[in-house]
């Protein structure tokens, strides 16, 4: 018999699935998941994760076993889930999509193309997304990443022939079954194809106008982004997918008279595709460079607060007792609901890297449990830019009272959150700590009993921040090596949207020959797609 078996990963989907269809041409298939007992206990994987998935293989099997051959969900070390399957049904042919995941899925990959080659059986597996293996010069990129999203999507076979006998499946397991004794988020957005769709119909039908300016504040982001992430994430729909839907709207939209296309519409399309391109291109990064889940992009920055770790800042930091009303608010929210859009969570990686002067490490995994939409590709070089030590990025070193001013000026987020503070008077709300005694009294909020006094003076913590930093990278050998991490991970696209032509800027030396200077570009990140 020949038997095709396809390895579900983080493509929980059986449209635009390549390795189905492929496999769909042998005369058995069998659609296999594995519980991995090494990725479910990693320091970065949460019991919202596995629910959420869950939720997906649910309805990955109504899909599957309404085209005949249902999923086959079992528990155990991927190799010795194959050795299973090829002693009970000799020789298979192994399809899958290629996974850029964290150190573990890496080394796991690995594995298991050992044991193939030593044990005789082809491994298939497809490209994901706009993800280029070996990608030999960054240059090279842009192009092949617009020639595959251009290309069709794939049709889900409409029928496959299960093998005669099946394994013995453990089926659906909880979070406790394997293991784990955190809670799931009772506000997250729950995993299926059928909400991913709904999704997509709700964002493009009534909140693109939207998009691009209501992403940025707490207070509208949560309606006006696109909310798409996790089901991109967890592979439940595809970036050409949406990519297909992107153009299809654009065309619509620009077919109607002008008087009749929505205001803004286009604007924010354009915005969402250019974020759909940068989704691909940060996964690049760990895909080209792997080190960087565990280490600097710029090894010139190792050491720089490493030693200075404190464990009483990052505790704040992570249960929302900073004394920082925005900080504190959005950490609550993220820890009810696993969501919180890119400007707020660029807040929280900044005041942990600045003024709390910690290393980004710990805090990166303490946010990759927090985030439902984890991507480990996008999530390490975005914690690294946010963080200051890349070497090619500016510093965006963000002032918490004052983003609180600008993105919730009446304080409404921070009063949702932060029910405490809901009598404290407008003039004191982001800067609590600064209200007289008699107010404190007055309001019910006493600072050091009712709500936390600041973790630290943030001014002066910023300064200290933005004046090593920039010491450090004037260094000529920091310099150097900066030009070398561009080479490696720097953006190609001239047209960032925001951005003039000019990504560079160069400087006449004192023999009036140009010198070129790093690129001024920003990798503004994905992640509130």
């Amino acid at each position: 018999m020949s038997l095709g078996v396809v390895w579900f990963k983080r493509d929980l989907r059986v449209f635009d699935h390549l390795p189905l269809l492929q496999a769909s041409g042998h005369a058995a298939v069998l659609p296999l998941y594995v519980y991995e007992p090494e990725i479910i206990r990693a320091p970065d994987f949460s019991a919202q994760h596995l629910c959420f998935i869950n939720e997906c293989l649910v309805e990955l099997d109504q899909a599957l076993s309404g085209r005949g051959s249902p999923l086959q969900i079992v528990h155990g070390e991927i190799t010795h889930v194959l050795k299973r399957i090829r002693e009970e049904f000799g020789d298979f042919t192994l399809y899958s999509h290629e996974e850029t995941g964290n150190a573990i899925s890496y080394a796991r990959d690995i594995r298991v193309a050992d044991w193939c080659k030593a044990n005789g059986i082809s491994w298939k597996e497809s490209p994901s997304n706009g993800v280029v293996r070996c990608l030999s010069s960054r240059d090279e990129w842009s192009a092949i990443w617009i020639q595959r999203m251009r290309q069709p999507l794939v049709s889900a076979p409409d029928f496959l022939r299960s093998p005669s006998k099946m394994l013995t499946p453990n089926g659906l397991m909880t979070p406790r079954q394997l293991g784990r004794d955190d809670a799931d988020k009772p506000g997250r957005q729950r995993g299926g194809r059928r909400l991913a769709s709904q999704q997509v119909k709700l964002f493009f039908d009534k909140q693109l106008p939207h998009y691009r300016y209501s992403m940025s504040s707490p207070l509208s982001a949560e309606d006006a982004c696109s909310r798409l992430s996790p089901y991109i994430a967890y592979g439940v729909i595809s970036v050409r997918e949406l990519m297909h839907k992107v153009w299809k709207m654009r065309t619509h939209i620009q077919s109607l008279p002008p008087p009749a296309q929505p205001r803004g519409a286009l604007s924010s399309l354009k915005s969402f595709e250019s974020r759909l391109h940068w989704h691909c291109h940060f996964i690049q990064k760990l895909e080209s460079e792997p080190e960087i889940e565990q280490h600097n992009v710029h090894r010139g920055f190792d050491g720089l607060r490493e030693g200075n770790f404190s464990q009483e800042y990052f505790e704040r930091w992570r249960k929302g007792e900073t004394g920082f009303p925005l900080i504190d608010a959005c950490m609550k929210m993220l820890a009810h609901t696993g969501w919180i859009n890119f400007r707020m969570r660029a807040l929280l990686i900044s005041f942990s890297s600045y003024q709390l002067w910690n290393h980004w490490r710990e805090p990166a995994l303490h946010l990759a449990r927090e985030f439902l939409d984890y991507e480990p590709g996008i999530h390490y070089p975005q914690i690294q830019m946010q963080s200051g030590v890349t070497g090619i990025n500016m510093l965006r070193i963000y002032n918490p009272v004052k983003q609180a001013h600008d993105q919730d000026p009446e304080g409404i987020f921070v009063k949702r959150w932060l029910p405490q503070l809901e009598q404290v008077p407008q003039a004191f709300i982001f800067e609590p700590w600064t209200m007289p005694p008699d107010v404190q009294a007055e309001c019910g909020v006493l600072i050091g009993e009712h709500y936390p006094e600041p973790v630290v003076d943030h001014l002066a913590t910023a300064a200290y921040a933005r004046n090593t930093l920039w010491e450090l990278r004037r260094d000529p050998l920091v310099r150097s090596e900066a030009l070398n991490v561009f080479q490696r991970h720097g953006s190609r696209n001239p047209m960032r949207e925001g951005q003039s032509r000019r990504t560079t800027r160069s400087k006449k030396s004192a023999s009036g020959a140009e010198t070129p200077q790093l690129p001024l570009a920003l990798d503004i990140p994905e992640q509130d797609a």
